[in-house]
């Protein structure tokens, strides 16, 4: 389960860090910038590797998301805090990202700075059964018939059409 306690960086729309906020108040509707990282893992075939939230997630649960995403801690950068969680949530080391970019998404609770990343990777992904309730790899053509149906998070579905669509 989330530690609600947890501290986040709070950070402006460039990244530069000017305060700390707890996870709870991140996500009860103040809408104060945070960062996360995200990762979008293709195979050799370009399939897309996808997560499903639990049920208990406080955002957006139940549905399919990015692969791996997760939040910045308080005193972590971005490169250190993409490895962490992409070892926590799929269980892999040995990946090359390369950076997309960043922008800033705003939800119904919370606001944040996502830096999206991408890799190709062709081992073997081991979800987090505690973080996960389960991934898998898509076809695009699988993607692109499941979107605006409920089934992605909206935040993938504006990630999917801005970066690969």
């Amino acid at each position: 389960m989330n530690n609600m306690n947890e501290l986040f960086p709070v950070v402006d729309e460039q990244g530069n860090v000017i305060g700390s906020i707890t996870r709870g108040e991140a996500h009860n509707g103040t809408k104060v910038l945070h960062p996360v990282v995200h990762l979008h893992v293709f195979n050799s075939q370009g399939d897309l590797y996808l997560q499903h939230r639990p049920a208990w997630k406080d955002i957006q649960p139940d549905k399919w998301d990015t692969a791996c995403g997760g939040h910045v801690d308080f005193g972590e950068d971005v490169a250190t805090a993409l490895r962490r969680e992409v070892a926590e949530e799929l269980g892999i080391t040995d990946f090359i990202p390369e950076s997309l970019g960043h922008y800033v998404f705003e939800g119904a609770r919370e606001k944040e700075l996502v830096y999206v990343h991408q890799t190709i990777y062709d081992g073997e992904i081991h979800p987090d059964k505690e973080e996960l309730a389960e991934g898998r790899f898509w076809r695009q053509e699988e993607i692109l018939a499941s979107m605006g149906r409920g089934i992605f998070t909206p935040n993938f579905e504006d990630e999917y059409k801005k970066f690969f669509g």
